[in-house]
């Protein structure tokens, strides 16, 4: 009989030991679901890498080129035609001579006429007006002129285009200058000539 009663008791004490080992086993189970921290899920984003535009460079701005340097053209001689015999009529720029390069019949002849001095003596074979101009022919030195009226001109209603200072005309072998010590006109061939001027003269 003690034997049996033995035996029932460790039975039971097996089965209690079961059952708390099943419970035990089941509380703690539990106790580590309750206390393990929530999974936290991460989303990895991959951003592509930023990409800093540099601004354009600005555009040169090129200068113009310097304008290029003009160069004053030379005015061309201010002379007019006679109508009839191809002469070259001009006056001096302060309008006090007339001038003009004159073919004539028996020669070519260049000379001014107005007033000047110093005058020579009048010849005793000039019997008008005397040194009121001068003129160089194709023969000899220039000389002071004899004359009762204008030779020199074109015979317009005005004065002939003034020769302005510096310009010079060159025609039928001769050469007629503007300058500021008045005219000179030169045969080209010979070399005689004359310089005219209000207050000054000279024949050579």
């Amino acid at each position: 009989m003690a034997q049996q009663r033995a035996s029932k008791r460790l039975a039971v004490a097996a089965s209690v030991a079961v059952v708390a080992l099943i419970s035990g086993c089941g509380s703690e189970s539990g106790a580590d679901v309750a206390a393990a921290p929530p999974v936290t899920t991460t989303t990895t984003t991959t951003v592509p890498p930023t990409t800093t535009q540099l601004p354009a460079p600005a555009p040169t701005t090129e200068l113009p080129p310097p304008p290029p340097t003009e160069v004053e053209p030379v005015p061309a001689p201010q002379t007019t035609y006679a109508a009839l015999d191809g002469a070259y009529y001009f006056s001096s720029p302060d309008g006090q001579f007339q001038c003009g390069i004159v073919t004539l019949a028996s020669r070519t002849e260049a000379g001014c006429q107005g007033t000047t001095a110093p005058v020579p003596p009048r010849p005793e074979d000039c019997m008008i007006s005397w040194g009121n101009g001068i003129r160089v022919t194709n023969e000899g030195e220039a000389s002071f002129m004899c004359s009762g009226g204008a030779v020199y001109t074109s015979g317009g209603e005005t004065i002939d285009p003034p020769l302005a200072l510096g310009q010079s005309i060159h025609a039928d072998g001769y050469s007629c200058l503007s300058a500021s010590e008045g005219i000179s006109c030169t045969n080209d061939e010979t070399g005689h000539g004359f310089r005219i001027a209000p207050d000054s003269n000279e024949i050579f």
